[in-house]
């Protein structure tokens, strides 16, 4: 999962999710390659804001097979409203969208 190179984002997270958290999160999904090994075809990413002033971001980050569940504490170029992201392997490609987009 996840290894065929072809990454696409859909509009909703174009618009609404800032650059340097779609980076973050597409290496979250490479350093789970590389930790755990087994990566499901679905990866989830609840986000939430920390701290609205300082830009700081929640990011639980998820899978159901096998189980998994970490929480990072970051930064953000830019203010991001709370979100649910879904990150979607196909094996040709993988998508990463919004929860409702869905």
């Amino acid at each position: 999962m996840f290894d065929n190179g072809s990454r696409y984002i859909t509009r909703g997270v174009g618009n609404r999710i800032p650059l340097d958290i779609q980076i973050f999160i597409w290496q979250l999904i490479e350093d789970l390659k590389d930790t755990v090994g087994e990566v499901d075809y679905l990866q989830v990413f609840d986000i939430s804001i920390a701290d609205e002033v300082e830009k700081i971001v929640r990011i639980i980050h998820s899978q159901e097979v096998p189980e998994y569940k970490k929480i990072w504490i970051v930064k953000s170029s830019e203010p991001c409203d709370s979100q649910k992201i879904f990150v979607i392997d196909d094996d040709t490609h993988s998508t990463m969208l919004l929860a409702e987009e869905y």
